[in-house]
């Protein structure tokens, strides 16, 4: 059975609305994308070196990342000498397997959120100002509580003007408590406080959002440190995640922030916001495959419940579902 078919399969026994908004979400990286694939397919005769050059100027303009791209072209390569496949759309199915094989790799710690079982969980939530930081956790929440969790929310950036009127406005639409200071109060004198209210209400998961300045590196390091060690001291073993949201649209530019970021503190996961918005969908496998991280959730749309749980196979049949039904059709006929 080929891949695209094990694939459908598998897809087939998942929600239908979870498949829907990742075809959805991802129509402008599979219209770019997967059909440059498509077409490349279809308009070569054989497999040969130009091939595999215009695909691999395919990729690095999805945001694959160069890094990754190489690694793909090289596995490929070896894959059709192997086989000693000659006809170009005998890579199609090929090229999807490749890249689920590289998201997965090490499949620890990419599902899902890592909550507690008994007592508080801690989430950090960080990055820079207007990818969507506070918008997601605003989701999240509404996401956890409709999954039956005491959500509550800690409105830790202190530093932008509006960001906790922001976080307020959020908890009030998701029906969640904001514990707050005023505007320029010390981050981790919030968290602390936040901590001892999740505490002594049985709160199940505590959202802690963080300012997102990069101006002054070694300021966000400090501010970061400061606010882990609060957390550590209060809830030994927190926080129990490390979010790191970035934009997709921002391209190769996430890729520079993460690399911030995981410099200042232990980051555990990616939030990747507006996948819906960008036709480099690829940045995904990028983050994935260069900085070992797990995307752990993404934003494929506008509405409360557009942020999903991160899923290479899904993620994967988002972008070339199109070409997956060609396949068929031309495997019947």
């Amino acid at each position: 059975m080929s891949f695209f078919k094990k694939l459908k399969e598998k897809i087939s026994k998942q929600t239908d609305s979870v498949t829907e908004k990742f075809k959805e979400g991802l129509t402008k990286t599979r219209n770019s994308f997967a059909e440059r694939v498509n077409d490349l397919v279809y308009r070569y005769r054989k497999i040969d070196e130009d091939f595999f050059e215009e695909l691999e100027e395919i990729l690095i303009s999805a945001d694959v990342g160069v890094t990754t791209v190489m690694d793909l072209i090289d596995e490929l390569k070896d894959e059709v000498k192997k086989q000693n496949l000659q006809d170009p759309r005998e890579v199609q199915s090929m090229i999807s397997e490749k890249l689920v094989e590289i998201y997965k790799g090490d499949d620890r710690g990419t599902e899902g959120l890592n909550l507690q079982e008994n007592g508080l969980t801690v989430v950090l939530v960080v990055g820079v100002n207007g990818v969507g930081k506070t918008t997601s956790i605003g989701k999240l929440a509404h996401k956890l509580k409709l999954d039956g969790k005491k959500v509550m929310l800690a409105a830790g950036d202190t530093f932008r003007a509006g960001a906790i009127e922001q976080l307020e406005v959020w908890g009030e639409r998701v029906g969640v408590e904001v514990i707050k200071q005023s505007a320029g109060s010390d981050p981790a004198a919030v968290v602390y406080d936040a901590l001892h209210a999740s505490i002594s209400r049985n709160v199940d998961v505590l959202l802690c959002d963080t300012a997102g300045r990069l101006q002054n590196k070694v300021n966000l390091m400090k501010e970061l440190e400061k606010v882990k060690r609060v957390i550590e001291r209060e809830v030994p073993g927190a926080p129990h995640e490390v979010l790191l949201v970035l934009d997709a649209t921002t391209g190769q530019n996430a890729m520079s922030q993460a690399k911030t970021f995981t410099e200042a503190t232990d980051v555990t996961g990616i939030v990747l916001t507006k996948l819906d918005g960008t036709a480099k969908g690829g940045i995904v496998l990028a983050i994935r495959n260069e900085l070992k991280t797990p995307v752990k959730f993404v934003g494929l749309g506008e509405k409360m419940d557009d942020l999903q749980e991160f899923d290479a196979e899904q993620f994967v049949y988002g972008i070339f579902s199109e070409m997956l039904e060609q396949s068929e059709d031309n495997e019947e006929n």
